[in-house]
């Protein structure tokens, strides 16, 4: 009921196109992973980080096709959820900037570059429109330490 009375609102508002969590569903046991690290990894910077999927497909952000999406990394931030403000994370588009980096490509790695410290990694697996599926693909928080 609530989605629908925020869809209604925004409808009137003339804003049909911005979407809510929820909407695209993930299958049963869908995960991603990081394939070449582990929580607690030394590395250099740069250094390449490889995106595991199991139990769904990539496609380009934009593609509306069932059962994939795109990967996204966080870095240096709490787990995707609530957020500081107590908003809920899931229901939103996931931002771009230095803390959310977007693979809308269909990209499967990246090569990073993070300054010399601890840092936390986490891949989240987002729809077309950039937005957690339901429910939602996200790996756990891992911690590394750059050289």
């Amino acid at each position: 009921m609530k989605k629908f009375l925020i869809m209604t609102a925004i409808s009137a508002l003339g804003f049909s196109n911005i979407a809510l969590a929820g909407d695209t569903p993930a299958p049963t046991g869908a995960a991603v992973y990081f394939a070449n690290l582990e929580d607690g990894a030394t590395v250099k910077s740069p250094f390449k980080v490889i995106f595991g999927l199991s139990g769904m497909g990539i496609a380009p952000a934009g593609t509306e096709k069932d059962n994939t999406g795109h990967h996204h990394i966080l870095i240096d931030r709490p787990a995707l959820g609530n957020g500081s403000d107590g908003a809920d994370e899931f229901d939103a588009n996931l931002p771009s900037d230095d803390n959310h980096k977007h693979f809308g490509g269909g990209q499967t790695e990246v090569s990073l570059e993070l300054s010399p410290g601890k840092h936390t990694l986490q891949l989240v697996l987002g729809d077309k429109d950039h937005i957690p599926h339901n429910p939602p693909v996200t790996s756990p928080v891992i911690s590394i330490t750059v050289q």
